[in-house]
């Protein structure tokens, strides 16, 4: 029976940019209100909003521009001008509407992996957000099935490789987040590859699992395929 026969990756900042988009509007935000407070300050609230509101509002650009507004209306009050809530609500449009640009190596490590195992996409986010990039991508005939989920736990992952594959302990994830594409699939008894990506949201930020028998960290998706047969060869 092989060891592995699914490998699944996250969506973006792992097979293209993203956060890189919310960084450049974050500090367009931070100019707009720079009547009100200083842009540490902005950087602050903006965090804490995110935070609070990721369970109303989910992941992705629609949850962020409606924390902006909540931001820009705890700081500025009633004195906030209505140009600058067009400015904020145009600024999540744009984010919807970006080009989607893949990150280096993409394609080479899905065509090596493609003939041999089952590939899938299981990231958060919008669901039309999401679904608009991965066709953009050209990346779509790669992979067997795509999971937009919610968020991403043990039992999510259970669930897609049950689904999907031949349950998680022949199964990998592969992300630029630790705290979501690799420690919960850990836990649900999954391999997991941690792909850093030089930026990353704060709400992804968690300890790195080092020395668990299943983890493994790849310097780009390029180098996967190799880490892989070192794994199935071990």
């Amino acid at each position: 029976m092989r060891t592995l026969t699914t490998i699944a990756f996250d969506a973006d900042d792992t097979l293209w940019h993203n956060e890189r988009f919310f960084q450049d509007s974050q500090r367009r935000f931070a100019e707009l209100l720079s009547a009100f407070a200083d842009e540490a300050m902005v950087e602050a609230e903006l965090i804490s909003a995110e935070r609070r509101n990721v369970g109303f509002y989910g992941f992705g650009v629609k949850g962020f521009t409606l924390s902006m507004l909540e931001t820009a209306t705890t700081l500025a009050g009633d004195d906030l001008p209505p140009s600058v809530i067009r400015e904020i609500l145009d600024l999540g449009k744009a984010m919807l509407e970006h080009p989607v640009e893949l990150l280096p190596g993409v394609v080479d490590a899905l065509r090596r992996l493609g003939d041999d195992y089952t590939l899938l996409v299981v990231t958060k986010g919008d669901l039309f957000d999401q679904e608009r990039k991965l066709v953009q991508s050209g990346l779509a005939d790669h992979f067997a099935h795509v999971e937009i989920v919610s968020d991403k736990t043990p039992d999510t992952y259970r669930r897609v490789f049950d689904r999907h594959g031949h349950g998680p302990q022949r199964a990998m994830m592969v992300g630029n987040s630790l705290k979501s594409d690799v420690l919960p699939a850990l836990e649900a008894g999954s391999w997991a590859v941690h792909v850093p990506h030089e930026l990353t949201w704060a709400l992804e930020h968690a300890e790195e699992p080092a020395g668990h028998p299943r983890y493994r960290k790849a310097s780009a998706l390029s180098a996967l395929p190799s880490l892989i047969s070192e794994i199935i060869n071990a």
